[in-house]
């Protein structure tokens, strides 16, 4: 479909002419029946296998490779230009450096490239945080092997450890990959020869003891319209939202930090969802911050328990378009207009050999279980988890008891769904 037929593409036609004309980058079901019941106009820039199922749902759509960088790589910028797009909306994290180098064009504003590339590179990121006075742990880059064996040897040093006294952990992560994926904990150097060489350069940072959380800002006009904070149970396994009162009583020291955050990366739209440790004499910890939506369909349970569409709160912090009365009318009140508490289990199995899934009776009958998304094995053999790794699907849960289900995720990790 050429750019200037967009605008006018059946989809497109009922849709309120006088706000933002969208640009979505990457594929997700959710994100677009969400976007295609909103009252913006849409456009979704996807990957070439996507074109026979946009074009037989009536999907306004352009094909486009997020994989390849050549002397051809701002065409799309070009594109969406001459069809009136407004803004570009990063769904992934491989789609981000694309919105910042987009918007860039669309919205004449060159510095929104360097921004985007500082929320891609974990390093970039850290050092931007400090210089905006942000508290983080130690960091290094690793270009191989020694150089992580050397930080942690420097860390535990640092620690005053004694000869025979355990390792503190140190963390490697891949610079521009999303949530756990490429995320070690290294505790000794065998542990370091068993990380592949195409692992490389990495992130390297020491352990933070602390609550780990996440937030989810939704930000217009350089002001955050809506903060969710996300309990994590275990990470890599199980999050909830709302978080329990424990974790919601540091709800305006979060604030703050979020404040500090959009100040130190001059954010002014958009959707952040950082991550943060909280010590126990209430000391905050800047993790990372990622500009896309979260994983473990954090979104989803936002819906559950609030009943908003995050990915249409998505579109309105983003639209250049919309207006201080729209974005406060849409979202609710946080924590107090919630309905109950929602939450997901990411499934893993315990044994190395499966054949049947089986739900456990204690979970398909507990009050609080809604649903799963869990398949039947392809294969009996179960590769071993590396690193946090990758689960094979997520169980729901929605209850009116903070603490109940967050005891319930926990108890999740010991059962077996895979047998």
């Amino acid at each position: 479909m050429t750019g200037t037929s967009l605008k006018d593409h059946p989809s497109n036609k009922n849709k309120n002419p006088d706000k933002g004309f969208v640009a979505i980058l990457g594929w997700s079901l959710a994100a677009i029946d969400a976007i295609d019941r909103f009252d913006r106009r849409y456009v979704i820039v996807a990957p070439a296998w996507a074109e026979e199922f946009a074009n037989a749902n009536n999907i306004p759509y352009i094909p486009w490779n997020f994989e390849r960088l050549n002397d051809r790589s701002m065409e799309i910028a070009k594109t969406l230009k001459e069809a009136g797009v407004d803004v570009a909306i990063p769904l992934f994290e491989e789609t981000v450096e694309w919105a910042g180098a987009i918007n860039s064009v669309l919205l004449d504003q060159p510095r929104i490239y360097g921004q985007a590339l500082l929320f891609r590179d974990k390093a970039l990121m850290k050092r931007r945080a400090q210089l905006g006075g942000i508290r983080v742990g130690i960091f290094e880059e690793a270009h191989d092997k020694d150089d992580v064996i050397r930080f942690l040897k420097r860390v535990n040093q640092t620690l005053l450890k004694l000869e025979g006294d355990p390792n503190d952990p140190i963390h490697m992560k891949a610079f521009d990959k999303a949530g756990c994926l490429g995320h070690r904990v290294i505790r000794t150097p065998e542990d370091v020869y068993n990380i592949p060489d195409n692992e490389f350069p990495a992130l390297l940072e020491s352990h933070l003891d602390g609550w780990e959380f996440a937030v989810e800002a939704w930000i217009h006009n350089g002001k955050i319209r809506f903060l969710n904070i996300s309990e994590y149970v275990t990470l890599g396994y199980s999050v909830f939202v709302p978080a329990t009162p424990e974790l919601e009583k540091y709800r305006a020291q979060i604030t703050q930090e979020i404040e500090k955050l959009i100040k130190a990366f001059d954010i002014d739209f958009g959707f952040i969802h950082p991550e943060y440790f909280v010590t126990n004499d209430g000391v905050m910890y800047f993790g990372e911050v990622a500009y896309r939506p979260p994983g473990f369909k954090v979104f989803e349970l936002l819906e559950r328990s609030y009943g908003f569409n995050a990915y249409q709160g998505l579109v309105l912090s983003f639209d250049p378009k919309t207006t201080d009365e729209e974005i406060t009318a849409f979202f609710p009140k946080e924590v107090v207009d919630a309905k109950g508490y929602a939450g997901c289990f990411g499934v893993y199995p315990r044994r190395r050999v499966v054949s049947n899934l089986e739900i456990p009776p204690e979970t398909e009958q507990h009050p609080y279980f809604e649903f799963h998304e869990l398949q039947q094995p392809l294969e009996n053999k179960v590769t071993k988890r590396t690193a946090f790794g990758t689960h094979w699907g997520l169980v729901y849960f929605f209850g009116d008891d903070s603490h109940q289900l967050r005891d319930l995720l926990k108890a999740q990790e010991d059962l077996d769904y895979y047998i």
